[in-house]
């Protein structure tokens, strides 16, 4: 086992202690009463599973340990020590099997539970902008009437398309959507993160039976595993993070100057930051203070320290490049463009409306946390129990130890002043943390064996019977993620086809009645933010009936938005009210709707169909909103196709949608009914 140094600092308790208190304690819902405050509702429910879940592995661990001084069988030690030394033969071998068996998986979760498909609107509009970058342009042409084809996160602005992520997470998905196998990409770049990790372990731990332990923990993390299945762009960005630190590493490492290995670390944090700028900063800062610190003791290692500038300078510069090709300024990100300062780092008032304030930043922080202990492992012990115990045993640290701490710190504190709540298959946010804690969780073996015998064997058994029982957890969560969000599921390039609709059809998409609003209010010239703010503060038919007004009108721009505005002043009034799966609508009591206002009403009561997924299918039709008698513009752009309304075959959340021909007259007679 890994042998300790003699001696103790204190780095290593702090850091358990501040993991324990934001990891395992509800702060969340003691903070209480903080205006636009979070909630986590679950814990009492967490905190029996953990007593619980840890009182059957721990009890099966001591028992198998007990048994195992009696029973040589329950304690191979031969063929463990010859696993051992196989293991430490050959780092390499290793990591290059962990890398093949873990892409393989991300590909087969790609393609069972995902269907290949993009399902949030984050991975829809990256794509989206992929196949523009595929196409070899920036930006498309927006279209003349855009509020039929407007979808959230991507910007329409300037007669140019384009998404609002920064260009490098579309670049990534680019090469494979040029040759129509898109969803490899997650997969792809969660093998080489893999690959990544290993190269970082190769200085971060010694020991290689316990680097080994750590590469699996990692690779096979079940949020590691889903989330590489999808678009998102965490899973890139985390590769590159992943090779800046171990050239950083590996660099730091060498006594002598390597500006070779310096460039290659500054060039994949720059390539990291034009994905997740956030992430990439978490993890580039220390490594510059470093770098800097380096050489001021050394002065030989400026050579370092500018071959690191520089290599970071090349992809931020590509970065600057396409931002004043597509936003107009090299320092305006298309986010900014789309939502204002709102949607920046910092405590301000949010896009959405609410106060981003510390307290709602721990919040929002400690809810991450206490969502990680589930979702990183699926284990009945809590995820991050094994990391804080190594963390609290530690004595003596290395460098990058400091230094991946140090990043750790640094993501917990940056998504701090974040005001958005990043769910998606788990905490996202933090899916940085993961190859730090499959580090510290993998060290928690050998600590424990330092401590005695019989405590190292109840450790391995712990983990041991933690890790068979999370198989059934996990695959109750890919049964939860393979039957959930079913329409952006069924959007493959083929449904079409399959339901008989000829080639080149114009498909009229009913959407929610509340989506409808937002892009009339876009078309209007409201800023997406200020949309946001109102549509939420605004009974649907009061704001509908304004809209029709404004669109009358043909008013614009500021003064249409500060009419809107004017409307919200009987906001305390108005209560969401749920419709159908994916179909809200804010409701004023006591005003009174009109005939349109019910019709608008009993369609999205009876089941509504999300347009993004749709705009990425490529198969020779049109998809375009239905915004009933604004339907004019569209038969008019398209005089000659068949159309054909899709609409939720019912209002359960597992409708499949169906495609229902209709003819110009039908639309006609009625948009005439609703008058």
């Amino acid at each position: 086992m890994r042998q300790l140094e003699e001696g103790r600092e204190p780095t290593g308790p702090i850091a358990a202690a501040v993991l324990a208190v934001l990891g395992f304690l509800p702060l969340v819902d003691w903070i209480g009463g903080v205006p636009y405050g979070i909630h986590y509702d679950d814990f009492p429910n967490q905190l029996a599973g953990w007593v619980s879940g840890s009182a059957v592995v721990v009890g099966i661990a001591v028992v198998l340990a007990i048994l195992a001084r009696r029973i040589p069988a329950l304690w191979p030690a031969h063929a463990a020590r010859a696993t051992g030394e196989w293991v430490g033969a050959d780092r390499t071998r290793i990591a290059i099997a962990a890398a093949v068996l873990a892409g393989i998986t991300y590909a087969a979760i790609a393609q069972l539970i995902f269907n290949g498909r993009p399902m949030l609107i984050d991975e829809i509009a990256q794509l989206r902008q992929a196949e523009i970058f595929a196409q070899g342009r920036l930006w498309l042409p927006a279209p003349t009437h855009p509020e039929f084809f407007s979808s959230l996160q991507m910007v329409t602005s300037g007669g140019r398309v384009f998404s609002q992520y920064p260009p490098g997470g579309p670049a990534m998905l680019a090469p494979l959507t040029a040759l129509g196998i898109p969803w490899l990409t997650g997969p792809i770049a969660g093998a080489l993160a893999v690959l990544a990790f290993a190269w970082v372990l190769r200085v971060a731990e010694p020991d290689s039976r316990t680097a080994a332990a750590a590469l699996v923990l990692f690779a096979f993390a079940p949020f590691v595993m889903f989330l590489s299945g999808t678009y998102m762009n965490c899973v890139t960005a985390l590769a590159w993070i992943l090779l800046g630190a171990a050239a950083l590493a590996h660099g730091m490492a060498s006594a002598m100057p390597r500006p070779t290995l310096a460039a290659l670390a500054g060039c994949a944090f720059g390539v990291a930051a034009t994905i997740r700028p956030v992430d990439a900063l978490a993890f580039a800062l220390p490594a510059a203070v470093w770098y800097v610190a380096r050489a001021w003791r050394d002065p030989r290692r400026w050579r370092d320290a500018l071959a690191a500038a520089g290599g970071v300078a090349v992809p931020i510069a590509l970065m600057l490049l396409v931002n004043a090709r597509t936003t107009g300024a090299p320092l305006l990100f298309g986010y900014d463009l789309l939502w204002g300062h709102g949607h920046e780092l910092g405590f301000h008032r949010a896009p959405t409306g609410e106060v981003h304030t510390p307290a709602r930043g721990l919040e929002l922080i400690n809810t991450y946390l206490l969502q990680l202990q589930r979702y990183l492992y699926e284990a009945p012990i809590p995820a991050l129990l094994p990391a804080t115990v190594a963390l609290a045993l530690s004595r003596r640290w290395q460098p990058v130890d400091r230094y991946l701490a140090a990043s750790a710190a640094l993501v917990l504190g940056l998504y701090l002043a974040y005001w958005h709540d990043g769910f998606y298959l788990g905490p996202r946010f933090v899916f940085a943390l993961a190859p730090v804690i499959a580090l510290w969780t993998a060290r928690c073996l050998p600590l424990a064996w330092s401590r005695g015998q019989f405590l190292g064997r109840v450790a391995v058994y712990t983990l041991a019977t933690s890790a068979l029982l999370a198989t059934i957890d996990i695959g109750a969560r890919a049964y939860q993620y393979a039957h959930t969000m079913t329409v952006e599921r069924w959007a493959t390039p083929d449904v079409a086809r399959r339901a008989g609709v000829p080639r080149g059809a114009l498909v009229l998409v009913v959407e929610s009645w509340e989506a409808q609003l937002v892009v009339r209010m876009w078309a209007l010239g409201v800023r997406a933010a200020d949309g946001e703010s109102i549509y939420r503060s605004v009974d649907a038919c009061r704001l509908d009936a304004a809209l029709r007004d404004l669109e009358a009108s043909g008013d614009p721009g500021p003064s249409a938005t500060a009419a809107l505005r004017a409307l919200t002043g009987d906001s305390a009034r108005v209560e969401s009210v749920k419709l159908a799966p994916g179909a809200n609508v804010r409701v004023e009591r006591g005003y009174a709707y009109s005939r349109r206002c019910l019709a608008r009403v009993a369609e999205s009561r009876a089941g509504v169909v999300p347009l993004a997924p749709l705009l990425v299918l490529d198969d020779g039709n049109v998809y375009a909103r239905d915004l009933h008698e604004g339907d004019t513009l569209l038969l008019a752009a398209y005089p000659n196709r068949p159309i054909y309304a899709l609409r939720a075959a019912s209002a359960a959340a597992d409708a499949v949608p169906v495609f229902v021909p209709v003819s110009r007259d039908s639309l006609y007679r009625a948009w005439n009914a609703e008058r």
